[in-house]
């Protein structure tokens, strides 16, 4: 990111050179393992990256506020005139739900002038929405000394995400993109909020992202279906033992899910979920143990359980997974994200990773007539002050 181009830009857009505005950064994110669990009060393994999103900040006089971004063409201006309510399919209903939230606090927001710059790529899965409200959490909070922990500013922003924008995500992407340090994931449990920041050790691997570049809005995904099908799972469930979530479970509870669950659908997402705990806890034990090879078979396992059980994934996705293994020195690759597109995380042998990317996206465009994009992320630290 050349931040005096970015500057340069804020700018051309605001004019009066004579008040510089503060720099904030918030990264995206990879789960590396523990898909669909979050909101099912399971356990999951981010790590937050490199990309993400910038954010020049300016207070200015009176209560307007003006949003701009360098990712397309489309500036918006508002004023603070009370709570803000919904604006449709538009981009800044993620900073303005964010606002919403420390105006409920009793924050007294004055006017500002905004500019947002992603290198997280949109409906990728690496969450460049949770990106965008925890930078906006971060330099609201700054600027106006409201004194919230990164905690609090975690909560608020899924609740800006779940109330305002209609997406009913679970605490992960949030968490993550907050609390990341750089070269280790967390694992969190996202039903009491204990995590731990557990080292990345990958040595002569790397971390490659795969872009499907299928499009598609989270919120147009089967994604909320998905949460109402484990509801129904909890509530049958509540005959065998009076549980909350799906995550109370274990290994040995599955072999009894089919007694007291009639319908294959609904049941197949409860074993993905209580299946999937599993390999996480399995998967922070083998990488604490340095045992590389184990955790990418878990990451394999959890790609084809998202497929059969939770049926999340898709021909895009299975094209890369599937014909991704077939490459030399691919130890693990999954999808991440929510699914239905987006992209695949995979662990390669570094040697290797060029012949991976050259070689997967030659079959992943003959098969689907889609250009995969990829990445090469480090490990970065949450959010910011720059």
């Amino acid at each position: 990111m050349d931040t005096n181009l970015f500057s340069e830009k804020f700018f051309e857009k605001y004019g009066n050179r004579n008040e510089k505005p503060v720099l904030f950064f918030s990264p995206g994110r990879v789960n590396l393992i523990g898909e669909h669990t979050d909101y099912n009060g399971g356990y999951v393994f981010p790590c937050a990256l490199n990309y993400g999103t910038y954010l020049l900040v300016r207070k200015l006089r009176g209560n307007k506020l003006r949003f701009s971004t360098l990712n397309f063409n489309n500036d918006e201006e508002t004023e603070i005139t009370g709570l803000f309510v919904n604006k449709g399919k538009n981009w800044i209903n993620y900073p303005l739900g964010v606002i919403n939230e420390f105006l409920r606090r009793g924050v007294r927001i004055e006017g500002l002038e905004l500019l947002y710059f992603g290198d997280v790529p949109n409906s990728a899965g690496l969450s460049s929405s949770a990106s965008i409200e925890m930078v906006t959490a971060v330099a609201l909070n700054e600027l106006f000394s409201a004194g919230l922990s990164m905690l609090e500013m975690v909560k608020l922003s899924q609740k800006a995400e779940n109330e305002f924008v209609g997406m009913n995500c679970g605490i992960m992407d949030q968490f993550a993109v907050g609390f990341g340090k750089k070269d280790h994931a967390i694992f969190l449990n996202c039903d009491t909020l204990k995590y731990e920041n557990v080292p990345v050790i990958l040595n002569d691997c790397s971390l490659i992202i795969t872009n499907t570049n299928k499009r598609r809005g989270l919120t147009d995904s089967k994604y909320n279906e998905r949460r109402a099908e484990c509801d129904k799972a909890v509530e049958l469930l509540q005959a065998y033992k009076p549980i909350r979530n799906l995550s109370e479970l274990g290994s040995d509870d599955i072999p009894l899910l089919e007694q007291y669950i009639s319908d294959p659908v609904v049941r197949h997402r409860a074993r993905h979920v209580i299946s999937e705990n599993g390999r996480v806890l399995e998967a922070v034990s083998v990488l604490k143990n340095n045992n590389l090879t184990r955790f990418g078979e878990l990451m394999n396992l959890s790609h084809d359980s998202l497929k059969d059980d939770y049926e999340v994934t898709g021909t895009e996705l299975d094209t890369l997974v599937y014909e991704g293994r077939k490459f030399p020195g691919v130890i693990g690759t999954r999808m991440t994200g929510a699914g239905f597109g987006g992209c695949t995380v995979s662990i390669v042998r570094t040697k290797d990773s060029a012949k991976f990317i050259m070689g997967l996206a030659e079959v992943y465009t003959k098969k689907t007539g889609l250009v995969p994009d990829f990445y090469q992320p480090e490990i970065g630290n949450g959010a910011g002050k720059l």
